[in-house]
């Protein structure tokens, strides 16, 4: 997520077995453009990147697991740049609903569901009950 005149923006959302890093922080040691939040309890592993490149060279599973999470991060990019396509409120939330993301509408609190596809909670009111009308 990021803060856009104090308000949060929802980028993307990672469920279990996932892995994620901040890549403009991990590579050049920047600060990050994004905030990583945890909304339950989770694990953590943080080490510097000169770190993880040693790794890397001494051990193919390091290596293995460096490329892993740089797939989960590619991925998470492309979906969320097709989810940013030209579409009204109302489709990117049924374009949500019909995702791989449908967990979302069970686990994660509403004013987060709003946020990601960007609509107002009177936006979202307003289009479910029309869902639920047809």
């Amino acid at each position: 997520m990021y803060n856009q005149d104090g308000e949060e923006k929802i980028t993307y959302f990672y469920f279990e077995n996932n892995r994620m890093c901040s890549c403009v922080s991990c590579t050049t040691g920047q600060t990050s453009l994004l905030t990583i939040g945890a909304l339950t309890q989770c694990h953590i592993l943080s080490f510097r990147y000169d770190i993880l490149q040693q790794l890397c060279k001494i051990s193919p599973q390091w290596k293995f697991f460096g490329r892993l999470v740089a797939e989960y991060v590619v991925i998470g990019l492309e979906e969320r740049i097709v989810d940013l396509n030209p579409l009204n409120t109302e489709q990117r939330y049924q374009q949500l609903l019909k995702s791989n993301k449908q967990k979302i509408i069970e686990r994660i609190p509403q004013h987060y569901i709003t946020n990601y596809p960007g609509i107002t909670a009177v936006r979202l009111s307003r289009i479910r009950n029309k869902m639920n009308k047809k």
